[in-house]
């Protein structure tokens, strides 16, 4: 375990034992075959940037503990203001850019941030919406452009190359970032990750991944990415808009992969399901990865096998479970995926999340929509029985800032101790070898009568079907009953009628005592996703809309 005071010190560390090495590379311009260019920076560079920037906003005001809403595009100045961030003690405020404009401004004012800091497109937003109005002092612009005031982020260097202030040293319990949850199952919360937090996980990921200094890494969703300088690897920034990660050019992927050799990639599950089928359809290899980390949702095992097939054999694709309040949590590879859980999940086991990420720990208790005060009041269930995912470890999160009503429903005390657990919000179990399952979102679940019906290992019984891409359970309310209705999406290329598929559905569900009693069934273009992640289907609105359907 590392022995670091603050997240920034691992950044230290790598440049003074690496310092020329690179750190980022960051796409400058489109070539005429429409992959980008590069501009690198060392370690070095990076070290240097942090320090100047920790000391340029201390110089102007800010102190530690200063909440700041951070909105810059990943980059260099990203990873720089990050970690400077981070070195000063000051507390950035991370929400996806793409989140939409109304939920952006309800983080901003939950988080009550006191500086804002973003390029002039975010500025400008601010302005006519109101972003952080009443309680944001301080304005930094990452570009030139500033007739609001306030500092550029090269004048805060400048300030910093000048200053010999030092950075006090943090310790292990001082807030470090607030992240805001994707917001797929309700309204996104501010999750307050203290150092330690951070600090574990950098030793867990690199642990459960045997991650090496020197790799080379192309995440395709920025926080992911931070981890990186923290981890030794270099970074390669795509060329795609990470809110859109469904739609990214999978062609200009696999050339920047092939060009820098990355031999690590992570990516959403919707992500690897546009480049897997790419890599298919053109015979595309990708010599050099070695591994590949998926997040967000549970990866299909059809687009495990479609990345796989284009990898080394040695390479392994590996899917952590966990969430923005707590991560890793557990992992699975490919080899168990494709070779083990694969004909259980297709039979309605659920998803195999693996096995827990050492020192965590789990248990699944009984389900209850209610608060539990203390851990006392839990009722454990044995292997086998569905229930609610619970997690205590070194990552676990303790509350969600200005929140106190989320953080009792999510949150068990521990008598007097000072680290709580929490719950997932998510249902599963342990199978008899000690592996861990995940069978859906316990909101998601759906009590028809006597009985209760699991979404994901519903879905994935029918998701066998060639014609099917995916399926989602959702409750309508037929006559004064809530009944079960699956909503369908097909694949894209499938010609054949809706009626026909449908009693072939029909026929698969009769063979399974779980979905044996789904009589209704209905098509939909194109399921509603989560913007952070375009992974977790949005079954709240799919519900909405089957309400609407003739049955």
């Amino acid at each position: 375990m590392t022995t670091y005071r603050n997240i920034a010190d691992s950044l230290a560390a790598q440049a003074k034992t690496r310092p020329d090495a690179n750190a980022i590379h960051v796409p400058v311009r489109r070539r005429g075959d429409g992959v980008p260019e590069y501009r690198s920076y060392t370690y070095a560079q990076l070290n240097q940037a942090t320090i100047e920037i920790a000391r340029g906003l201390l110089s102007v005001g800010m102190e530690p503990g200063t909440r700041v809403a951070v909105m810059v595009r990943p980059s260099f100045e990203l990873f720089a203001l990050t970690f400077g961030l981070f070195r000063a003690g000051i507390v950035p405020v991370l929400v996806d850019p793409g989140i939409g404009i109304k939920r952006m401004g309800a983080c901003l004012k939950q988080a009550k941030v006191e500086a804002f800091i973003g390029i002039p497109a975010a500025h400008i937003a601010r302005l006519c919406l109101g972003w952080g109005r009443g309680t944001v002092k301080r304005l930094i612009t990452v570009g030139r452009f500033r007739l609001w005031g306030g500092h550029t982020l090269e004048q805060i260097r400048t300030l910093g190359r000048a200053s010999t202030t030092p950075c006090a040293p943090c310790e292990l319990d001082d807030p470090a970032a607030i992240l805001f949850t994707s917001g797929s199952t309700g309204p996104p919360k501010g999750v307050v990750y203290r150092v330690r937090h951070f600090l574990s996980q950098i030793d867990m990921i690199r642990d459960a991944y045997d991650i090496q200094p020197g790799e080379v890494d192309l995440p395709t969703f920025p926080l992911f990415a931070l981890f990186d300088p923290a981890l030794g690897m270099t970074t390669v920034v795509p060329l795609m808009d990470p809110t859109k990660p469904a739609k990214a050019n999978p062609r200009i992927l696999a050339a920047t992969m092939e060009a820098f050799q990355v031999t690590n990639m992570f990516g959403s599950p919707a992500l690897l399901n546009t480049l897997g089928r790419y890599l298919n359809d053109s015979q595309t290899r990708l010599e050099s990865v070695q591994r590949v980390i998926s997040a967000g949702a549970a990866v299909p095992p059809m687009t495990v096998e479609r990345v796989m097939a284009a990898l080394p054999s040695s390479a392994r694709l590996h899917t952590p479970y966990g969430a923005t309040e707590c991560l890793p949590v557990a992992t699975v590879d490919s080899e168990t995926i494709l070779h083990e859980s694969r004909p259980l999940t297709e039979s309605g086991a659920g998803v195999c999340v693996g096995r827990v990420v050492s020192p965590n720990e789990v248990h699944i208790i009984a389900i209850t929509d209610d608060p539990i005060a203390d851990w006392g009041d839990v009722e454990i269930l044995e292997p086998g029985q569905i229930g609610e995912i619970t997690v205590r470890g070194p990552t676990t999160t303790q509350r969600y800032y200005d929140l106190e009503g989320a953080t009792a429903l999510a949150k068990i005390q521990h008598g007097e101790e000072s680290w709580r657990t929490h719950r997932m919000g998510d249902l599963g179990y342990f199978d008899d070898l000690g592996k861990l399952w995940f069978c859906g979102r316990k909101a998601h679940r759906i009590v028809s009568g006597e009985k209760t019906y699991f979404t994901v290992p519903v879905e994935a019984i029918f998701n066998v079907h060639t014609d099917v891409f995916r399926t989602a359970l959702v409750p309508v309310c037929i006559g004064d009953v809530i009944r079960p209705v699956l909503c369908v999406e097909l694949e894209k290329n499938t010609l054949h009628e809706w009626p026909r598929i449908v009693e072939e559905l029909k026929a698969i569900g009769a063979t399974h005592d779980i979905t044996r009693d789904i009589e209704h069934f209905l098509r939909h273009g194109d399921f509603p996703v989560d913007i952070r992640h375009n992974a977790k289907i949005g079954r709240e609105a799919l519900a909405q809309w089957a309400q609407g359907q003739r049955l």
